[in-house]
């Protein structure tokens, strides 16, 4: 399949499944909102992937649009450092990604505050918008995803304003973020999401050619340079090296949220996108157990 091909068919795709989205949500808030009626997945749950531990997860094929496989589809739950996938999307949609920033010397407060994973990224370094990319989404840095924020809202409160902006206009009208790195913070479950507003969110991103590049990217050497030190950071998406064909997109950890994937893969010719919300496990490894099994199970059925 040629690129402009491929890309023409990512679109399509991207375009079905908001239709589906639309036609399955309606808004609502954490709080008070009553379930929405679930539409049924191609297959009986019945028949779905065995052994599957995650509260929340969905299979979709990103070319047509066909919702495959799901549970609690349209359930709110924290999504952790899922959350930084749209902060890198309002990058990338701002872009100049050539421009650069200087890290405040606020991170190294935040991070320790909140013991967040990060990039070490030190105060006073000067990066570009491209590089910070790497340091938000590879080690899932929360000091990168402050740079980035404070330099593009301009300041952090305009910058989560945009994130829901972006949230309403992707039709994820069952999202709210609270923050730009999916920290528990100002409580567990005040940055949250649905496995079909987060399919959506993922397919937007991974339209994004340079998004694309930066979370199929296993590791990323900075040289120390003027106005920076040398860094080098290392995908935290075990998925990657462990499925064969995988190609991202984002992990992620909070003691509310459980283990988080948004992940998606390829095989010939095939393009699937999942999301697992609260699998098992800690903060010590990401969990791909979930994702293997749905995407063994999906890649398994006919016509795929």
């Amino acid at each position: 399949m040629g690129t402009r091909s491929w890309l023409t068919a990512r679109v399509t795709g991207l375009i079905a499944g908001m239709a589906l989205a639309a036609s399955m949500l309606a808004p609502a808030s954490a709080a008070s909102a009553a379930p929405a009626s679930p539409v049924a997945p191609a297959a009986p749950a019945s028949s779905g992937p065995a052994g599957v531990g995650a509260l929340s997860a969905a299979v979709q094929d990103v070319v047509t649009g066909k919702l495959l496989w799901s549970r609690a589809l349209n359930t709110e739950r924290p999504m952790a450092s899922i959350t930084k996938v749209m902060t890198a999307y309002l990058v990338l949609k701002a872009g100049n990604l050539n421009r650069e920033i200087t890290v405040p010397a606020a991170v190294t407060g935040y991070v320790r505050a909140h013991d967040a994973s990060n990039a070490g990224l030190r105060p006073g370094d000067m990066l570009t918008a491209n590089q910070l990319l790497y340091a938000l989404l590879l080690p899932s840095g929360a000091d990168a995803a402050y740079a980035l924020a404070q330099a593009y809202g301009p300041g952090l409160t305009s910058f989560i304003a945009r994130m829901n902006a972006m949230a309403r206009l992707l039709g994820m009208t069952r999202t709210h973020f609270s923050n730009f790195d999916g920290l528990p913070y100002p409580t567990s479950y005040s940055n949250y999401s649905t496995a079909a507003n987060l399919l959506t969110l993922g397919r937007a991103a991974m339209l994004l050619p340079a998004f694309r590049s930066v979370v199929d990217t296993r590791s990323y050497r900075l040289a120390s340079g003027s106005g920076h030190h040398a860094y080098l950071w290392k995908n935290l998406n075990a998925l990657l090296t462990r499925y064969p064909g995988a190609i991202g997109i984002k992990p992620g950890y909070t003691g509310a949220a459980g283990q988080c994937l948004l992940f998606e893969a390829s095989r010939k010719g095939h393009i699937l996108i999942g999301v697992t919300l609260h699998s098992p496990g800690s903060i010590s490894a990401i969990n791909t157990t979930d994702a293997t099994l749905i995407l063994n199970w999906a890649f398994s059925l006919p016509g795929e």
